[in-house]
């Protein structure tokens, strides 16, 4: 019950009443809620402060948690990384290596990773060093995998068709020769019998009558039978085969030939016949191996036709002869 308030009159000798006017009673309601109001706000902002809602601590509890499992995926990644690479390393020193073909360009395998910087929409959060880690090695990682999946694809045409390979290949020597005997001239240096100069010589020669059968020494195709160009006009009649896989062989100084341009041919089969055409000095015949389009010593693809002993013989006959036969 609320108190009645007087006070004493001196004119009238009596106690009157005191009344309190709506601006004070206002007043007095404004001031207690504004009190109240701001003393909730304390109570609030503390409890706040000092003790977590059960939400706050699960979205809290679950960052944590995801936290945790980008470091672990990163970790993962990394052992990926290292498979991978050692996957790479295979491909190219040992797969490619094998089936004779270019290694894949590192430039190839770490390409598409620079410019502009698609990670911005992760920059500026409590974690963005790891999200953008993650995310970078992820994409890296993705990109390196489908060019190893690509190569591994190219590899196994490869394989596929190694059988084809090892029988177009050159292997063998372009004349029976068991003995050794008929081994000339080798690659290298010699002097030469006509023009009187140390030259390079970028075959091999073997000795043999006029008229002894010369052989494709792989699977191919004839693509050239005769003389006629002028940077092959020393070797006289000769011929030309693509074996395809890069390699070319040419058999030069003939007496005749066996075979005509286009005409597919196998290992073994008589190409020709040994002359004394061109830019020779006795009957034999000069004999390249052509790689990618470079002249490499043939001795390194007798495989199928020498053992490491006759092989070892072979280099030793043809490196001690100073002179060539052409």
């Amino acid at each position: 019950m609320t108190k009645k308030k007087y006070r004493f009159n001196p004119d009238t000798l009596n106690y009157e009443r005191i009344g309190i006017s709506i601006k004070e009673k206002f007043t007095k309601i404004l001031a207690y809620f504004s009190s109240s109001l701001a003393f909730s706000l304390i109570i609030a902002v503390a409890a706040l402060y000092f003790y977590e809602s059960p939400k706050t601590k699960a979205l809290k509890r679950e960052n944590q948690e995801l936290l945790s499992q980008y470091e672990l995926l990163l970790k993962d990644l990394d052992k990926i990384d290292m498979v991978l690479a050692d996957l790479q390393q295979r491909d190219d020193n040992i797969y490619r290596v094998i089936f004779e073909t270019d290694p894949i360009p590192s430039t190839v395998r770490k390409a598409g990773f620079g410019g502009t910087n698609k990670y911005t929409h992760l920059e500026g959060m409590s974690n963005s060093k790891l999200l953008i880690e993650t995310a970078k090695k992820l994409d890296i990682l993705s990109k390196e995998a489908y060019i190893q999946s690509k190569s591994f694809d190219e590899v196994m045409k490869l394989a596929l068709n190694k059988e084809e390979m090892l029988a177009s290949i050159p292997a063998v020597q372009p004349i029976t020769n068991r003995d050794l005997k008929r081994t000339a001239s080798g690659w290298g240096y010699r002097f030469h019998p006509i023009y009187k100069v140390r030259k390079m010589h970028w075959g091999m020669d073997f000795t043999a009558p006029v008229g002894t059968p010369i052989f494709a020494t792989g699977n191919g195709t004839v693509i050239e039978t005769s003389g006629s160009k002028k940077s092959r006009s020393d070797f006289g009649l000769c011929v030309v085969i693509d074996h395809g896989f890069g390699y070319q062989t040419l058999y030069g100084h003939m007496n005749g030939f066996n075979v005509k341009e286009g005409q597919k041919v196998k290992r073994g089969e008589i190409i020709g016949y040994v002359g004394n055409s061109g830019a020779s000095t006795a009957p034999h015949v000069h004999y390249e191996v052509h790689k990618d389009g470079q002249r490499v010593n043939p001795s390194f693809y007798y495989f199928k036709d020498l053992t490491a002993e006759e092989y070892d013989k072979m280099v030793a006959i043809s490196s001690n002869i100073g002179q060539t036969l052409d």
